[in-house]
């Protein structure tokens, strides 16, 4: 959805997500306190898949709670290039189970697929002087606050 409505915001996102591996998902556990775990996830067909070993707790935490907050990986601004500093990412929804499978090489897995309902980017202006953060929401569309 985010892809048609904004599709140049969607590709800073996912440039975002794809310039580390190691990702951070935010779920919550049955009293509703939060979980925060490492994950891997990429984006397939438009799709944004992550996955979770059987059994894990994140992987019970959104078979009965599927909302999840996932950041993605965090470089900060050196000192001097602020300018070159990308931004970094997040992207919150909620989780569906599409497959469970297992391989050779590999323990059992399951795979869901994200309904996105929020994506941010925070960085920073063109002069490096002021927060940039953006966000698209399916009800909001896109929009953006400076701060100092």
């Amino acid at each position: 959805m985010i892809e048609q409505a904004e599709p140049g915001f969607a590709e800073r996102v996912r440039r975002l997500f794809d310039a580390g591996r190691h990702k951070t998902i935010a779920t919550l556990r049955a009293d509703g306190a939060p979980r925060i775990s490492g994950i891997e996830c990429e984006f397939i067909d438009g799709d944004l898949r992550f996955g979770s070993m059987i059994g894990a707790r994140k992987g019970a935490d959104l078979k009965r709670d599927p909302r999840f907050a996932l950041h993605g990986p965090t470089f900060h601004p050196e000192e001097g290039k602020e300018r070159d500093w990308p931004g970094e990412a997040k992207i919150a929804g909620r989780a569906t189970l599409v497959a469970t499978d297992q391989t050779e090489d590999q323990p059992a897995g399951e795979t869901f697929v994200a309904d996105i309902t929020e994506v941010v980017i925070t960085g920073l202006n063109d002069e490096a002087t002021r927060l940039v953060v953006e966000w698209w929401t399916p009800e909001r569309g896109l929009q953006r606050l400076e701060r100092e």
